[in-house]
């Protein structure tokens, strides 16, 4: 019974429903596409600081691409398209085969920010970000997580 907690004679995994990562960094003034689009995976915490493993990068800013032109592209596109930004940038191809884009893509789609239809993707209802993000993950998740947070603090003031 490694790694669970026993309560009433249920089982309770201790691992988390949810999870978030929030990084600040400094007010973000004139940078690259590239830039902008890493800070931001940095900030959401879908890229760990330091990590030379970045694809996610290259899967934002080909998907924001996209989104002027309020294109669905397959994980196939994506994949070509990260391919042509990296080769761009002078980056190494890692991280660029299809199950690693479409992973990145299932990140992005637990966070509400990306969606699917028929084996394609966009920038959920190719709205903008920022409010994708009040609306699906600061108002959504982060309120839920923080409420659920609260009410086992509740609990400790109780028992203790």
């Amino acid at each position: 019974m490694h790694g669970c907690v026993v309560i009433m004679g249920t089982f309770a995994k201790e691992a988390p429903l949810f999870e978030i990562v929030i990084r600040r960094y400094e007010k973000p003034y004139q940078i690259s596409k590239r830039a902008l689009c890493k800070r931001i995976c940095l900030s959401i915490g879908l890229l760990q600081p330091g990590d030379s493993r970045d694809s996610v990068v290259d899967v934002l800013h080909a998907l924001l691409e996209a989104r002027k032109g309020q294109k669905w592209l397959s994980a196939r596109d994506l994949t070509e398209q990260v391919k042509v930004l990296r080769k761009d940038a002078g980056l190494p191809l890692l991280g660029v085969h299809e199950s690693n884009i479409r992973r990145q893509l299932r990140r992005f789609r637990e966070l509400f920010l990306v969606e699917r239809l028929r084996a394609k993707y966009r920038i959920a209802e190719g709205q903008g970000l920022a409010e994708l993000f009040e609306q699906k993950v600061e108002k959504f998740l982060i309120e839920q997580t923080l409420q659920r947070v609260k009410d086992y603090l509740r609990l400790a003031d109780e028992q203790f």
